[in-house]
């Protein structure tokens, strides 16, 4: 399946039925009288978070939307039938902004919440409404409403705790794919992500998210590269894994390239807990090993996780780093959704 993380689409809600202009024609009474019925309201646009999803491909090939109109009011007063309700799902995670692109509408992140887009239009009245002491015979109806519409953006932000960013061939992928069942593609050459990927890693009886993000190089905040546009599917981790690459020139210049776009970027993600590690240490001699992790450590402000993926080596103690941010925050959540005792009153 294809990802697309972003789509632009157009959605209306149906309008509402017309009212009906109608007289009683039965035998034998003189003065019938009106029974126009009202029209029927307009389905409305709703958007839904569903699980299992984790793509707008959905919208890749539709982008009109509209919701069907209200029945219109018929005779011996009776009501137009409401109009259906135009569903829309989307993955958990999904922004809803206006058609500027800054305005957020909705932000859809727990499956099964319902957002309504566009209202439908009311049905009009028929005849029979406008029926008065002075007016017994009205010969007029009212046209139902029409229905709210709208070019709206979509776009994913994955759901994930714990997020891989680094430079091209830092060893992302490969860390994805030991950690987790995941099969991303992995080649030798730089931009062999295209697009983020998730895993589930499992260890001591836990359970986490894992995100990867394609590689950044400098100046992707001004579209460099493939840009800093999937650095959204990290805004929402609870935890960075900062992969630095053991084999690359200088470690410290690697880690503070990847640290200036995350600034450049903002959303918070130079605030976020990060756990930094140099990777792809098999491939080095003890003499390089040690002076790329002086230099990482310099940068960095702290002991670096030296580890392999190929081998094994360090893989453990990196994921329980990011194990033991995460379960504190999972901890912190827990306190904060948890009403505080009501102990009553007490003189």
């Amino acid at each position: 399946m294809k990802f697309l993380d972003q789509a632009k689409i157009y959605v209306k809600a149906g309008d509402g039925g017309a009212g009906c202009v109608s007289f009683r024609r039965e035998k034998f009474i003189e003065f019938g009288g009106p029974n126009g019925g009202d029209g029927g309201r307009g389905g409305d646009v709703v958007i839904e978070c569903a699980q299992g999803l984790n793509t707008l491909i959905d919208f890749r090939f539709q982008q009109h939307f509209k919701a069907r109109i209200g029945g219109h009011g018929m005779g011996k007063d009776r009501h137009g039938a409401n109009g259906a309700a135009m569903v829309l799902k989307v993955p958990p995670g999904t922004q809803i902004f206006d058609e500027d692109g800054e305005t957020l509408v909705a932000d859809m992140t727990e499956p099964g919440q319902r957002f309504v887009l566009c209202k439908g239009g009311n049905g009009g009245f028929g005849n029979a409404y406008f029926k008065t002491a002075t007016n017994q015979a009205p010969r007029h109806a009212n046209p139902g409403l029409a229905g709210e519409e709208r070019w709206v953006w979509l776009r994913l932000k994955l759901i994930a705790d714990a997020g891989l960013v680094g430079l091209p061939n830092a060893g992302k992928s490969t860390f994805l794919a030991t950690v987790t069942a995941a099969k991303p593609k992995i080649a030798d050459y730089p931009f062999t992500t295209l697009h983020p990927g998730l895993g589930v890693v499992r260890v001591d009886g836990r359970e986490m998210v894992l995100a990867d993000i394609p590689g950044l190089i400098e100046g992707a905040h001004e579209g460099h590269g493939l840009g800093d546009r999937f650095l959204g599917h990290v805004e929402r981790c609870r935890v960075l894994l900062h992969l630095v690459e053991g084999t690359s020139e200088h470690a410290g210049k690697a880690y503070k390239t990847v640290r200036q776009e995350l600034e450049a970027y903002g959303e918070g993600l130079a605030e976020k807990p990060e756990i930094v590690a140099l990777s792809k240490v098999d491939a080095l001699s003890p003499e390089l090993l040690k002076e790329q992790v002086a230099r990482l450590k310099r940068a960095c402000k702290r002991m670096p996780v030296v580890l392999s993926s190929a081998s094994g080596e360090g893989v453990e103690a990196a994921l329980r780093a990011l194990f033991s941010v995460v379960g504190a925050a999972r901890a912190q959540d827990a306190r904060d959704e948890t009403p505080a005792e009501d102990v009553g009153w007490r003189p």
